[in-house]
């Protein structure tokens, strides 16, 4: 019976190492599985922060692109009327600066001048700057040359004259002066 029993004990032992394996290869498979699955998720979890990270970027350039625009569109959102009131302004100064020796009533051009002088201040608030031309030199960027003249005494390209003043809104030329240019 101890034979039988050595026996069963032998096949026993047999059965429980096959078991064994049998279980061992199942878990290696099983960890196997798991460590290919959860590669798979870092691959994907990796790809979604990408994704992420890109579309957070891509957000960001669009706010600052819309924030751009919309700075722009406040800065040049006045230009048509600022423009449209330069003929005005150029007609002040020309009434101002034609009547300074035939003053009659100096407190009516005292006004005048005041007023002016308030139109100027308001136009300059809005961005708007005129362009300094006479003795600089000529820039197409910011000047129109109508007359050409020449002369040993001034550098060439120098304006000597401006016939109509030049502005500026915000970094943008809105109407480049029109000047008499030495050659």
């Amino acid at each position: 019976m101890e034979n039988i029993n050595s026996q069963d004990q032998e096949e026993i032992e047999e059965i429980i190492e096959e078991v064994k394996d049998e279980s061992v290869e199942e878990k290696i498979e099983e960890v196997e599985n798991t460590n290919n699955e959860l590669e798979k998720i870092k691959q994907e979890n990796e790809e979604l922060n990408t994704k992420y990270l890109r579309m957070t970027a891509d957000f960001q350039n669009f706010k600052r692109r819309v924030e751009k625009e919309k700075s722009d569109i406040y800065k040049l959102a006045n230009e048509k009327l600022i423009v449209d009131l330069l003929p005005i302004l150029d007609n002040l100064e020309r009434a101002i600066n034609s009547h300074k020796d035939e003053i009659k009533d100096e407190s009516f051009f005292n006004g005048i001048d005041m007023i002016l002088k308030q139109f100027v201040d308001i136009l300059g608030k809005n961005g708007l700057e005129a362009i300094e031309a006479v003795g600089n030199q000529f820039d197409p960027n910011y000047h129109h040359a109508v007359m050409q003249d020449s002369s040993d005494d001034v550098e060439p390209d120098t304006i000597q004259e401006e016939f109509q003043k030049g502005y500026i809104l915000n970094e943008k030329v809105i109407r480049p002066s029109m000047v008499k240019v030495i050659k």
